[in-house]
């Protein structure tokens, strides 16, 4: 099993700034795809970036030019990094990734974390 473990969201004003962490454990032989989703009150969750294991990203058009997605490889750990953030961007941000386990070599399966709270205020 792999667990996900976030860290970084909170309150801050709008045109401010927050990172966010996603550290990977368990028993992981290699994690492909990693990426960052966020969910708002009433709303369905929506993809806001992602990152392949080579390193290509994609982002939502609402975040593009403001957040950027990185990752350590060495340490399987996922980062989003979130500048001039807008009211509209308060929302449970969600880490996932794709993984192999080391005792299932030939099992890719996806994996999320808890989900942790962005609060952009006027």
């Amino acid at each position: 099993q792999v667990q996900l473990v976030e860290s970084g969201g909170g309150l801050v004003q709008a045109g401010g700034s927050l990172r966010l962490s996603c550290a990977a454990s368990g028993s992981i032989f290699s994690i492909n795809a990693m990426g960052w989703y966020r969910q708002a009150p009433g709303k369905q969750r929506e993809l806001v970036a992602t990152i392949t294991r080579g390193g290509a990203t994609n982002y939502a058009d609402s975040v593009k030019g403001r957040f950027s997605i990185s990752r350590d490889n060495a340490n399987n750990t996922l980062y989003l990094q979130m500048n001039s953030l807008k009211p509209e961007d308060t929302a449970v941000y969600y880490c996932k990734c794709r993984a192999v386990l080391t005792t299932h070599s030939l099992y890719e399966a996806q994996y999320w974390g808890q989900g942790t709270q962005v609060t952009v205020s006027q």
